[in-house]
């Protein structure tokens, strides 16, 4: 149940950014867009550090910006205690 309401938080708070940011993406859309793997990410702070979904929404977007990617996909998400953390893969468009 943690879990549902973690990723639903998470692709909620992906509509409340800039355009200028990387954005989070599904499986489907990777596919259909024939997007390109740039890397993997990952974000783990402690001491409340990331403490929210949106927040580690920013962290996620943050490093797929400087990965060069322009998407990020979330393998694995976890509250653990007070921090939230995450594992991504980073996506370009196919032509750029």
């Amino acid at each position: 149940m943690k879990k549902t309401a973690l990723i639903t938080a998470i692709v909620a708070s992906a509509f409340s950014f800039s355009a200028f940011a990387a954005t989070q993406v599904s499986k489907q859309e990777i596919d259909q867009f024939k997007l390109v793997k740039v890397g993997d990410i990952n974000v783990s702070q402690s001491g409340g550090a990331i403490s929210s979904p949106s927040d580690l929404h920013d962290a996620l977007s943050a490093k797929a910006d400087e990965k060069g990617g322009k998407y990020y996909h979330i393998v694995a998400a976890r509250e653990h205690g007070p921090n939230f953390e995450a594992v991504a893969e980073v996506y370009k468009d196919a032509n750029k």
